[in-house]
């Protein structure tokens, strides 16, 4: 990374893993170094602020709607002027859904939150990269095609832009929206769809920008954080000996924070291994 101060941002920051990987940061990093919590909710942001005063790494605060489309290219163009790069991003805002929720009611707002959000930090933040720089999108293992029925894998593998995912992305958006994807092959839990499409977008970034980011020390990955007990969890599954958001933080705090390793760039990780985005067999 960066001799100087080092900048890191993290998006969805208000609560849960994000509010985790705020404080991890600002105990890891140096008082001269930055950690940038950001979120919907101004009032919330301010008590971050407070509460993490003097607990290490200088913590400041940005509203950041991830739907706004927007959004992501302004503040990564701020923090580009302001700084002359960023570090570290987490992409950890993600729109929470209940057993209760209809699909086709929410898929609209979920898609938009979770999967054309993340392209468009992708595209924001990894030209602003550093050297040494890491830009991480808070995924699952279910973002493996190996939830995916093999008749849909093509549409997202091996797919050459970002623009293409949203496409697929969108295609299934719609498909859940008008009721015939309960008919088809797609999967019936939105949340699989969703981290596929995630984990395709950073594979298919990264399949462009890799020898170059490698020789740079630059990782892009996406990161499975396992199962946590959350609320969000809670209304699933049982998870009374799930991790808490600040202990599943940890993993991924040493993927930010550590050497890279070749292997896990353009992966899905979950505690250093790589999860495999092909069946086994294929």
């Amino acid at each position: 990374m960066t001799d100087g101060p080092r900048v890191a941002l993290v998006t969805g920051a208000t609560q849960g893993l994000g509010l985790a990987l705020v404080k991890a940061l600002a105990q890891r990093l140096n008082t001269e170094d930055v950690v940038y919590a950001t979120g919907r909710d101004r009032a919330r942001l301010d008590e971050i602020r407070a509460e993490l005063t003097g607990t290490g790494a200088r913590v400041r605060t940005e509203l950041f709607d991830v739907a706004d489309p927007d959004r992501a290219e302004e503040l990564a163009a701020a923090l580009a002027e302001r700084h002359g790069g960023i570090d570290i991003v987490f992409n950890n805002a993600v729109m929470r859904v209940t057993p209760d929720d209809d699909p086709r009611a929410i898929v609209g707002p979920y898609a938009e939150v979770n999967n054309f959000a993340t392209t468009r930090v992708l595209r924001a933040f990894a030209p602003r990269l550093r050297d040494g720089g890491r830009l991480i999108v808070v995924a699952s293992a279910l973002g493996s095609l190996s939830y995916l029925a093999p008749v849909l894998h093509s549409r997202f593998d091996d797919l050459a832009t970002l623009d293409e995912v949203d496409r697929a992305v969108a295609d299934w958006r719609d498909a859940v929206r008008d009721g015939s994807a309960f008919s088809g092959p797609w999967p019936a839990f939105v949340n699989i769809l969703s981290k596929i499409g995630q984990v395709a977008a950073v594979r298919t970034l990264a399949k462009r920008r890799r020898e170059d980011d490698l020789a740079r020390d630059v990782l892009i990955a996406s990161v499975c954080p396992g199962m946590m007990n959350t609320p969000t969890s809670q209304a699933w599954w049982e998870v009374s000996d799930a991790p808490t958001p600040d202990e599943a933080a940890g993993p991924l705090l040493e993927l930010a924070l550590k050497p890279v390793h070749p292997e896990q760039y353009g992966e899905l990780v979950r505690e250093g291994r790589i999860v495999p985005w092909h069946p086994a067999g294929v």
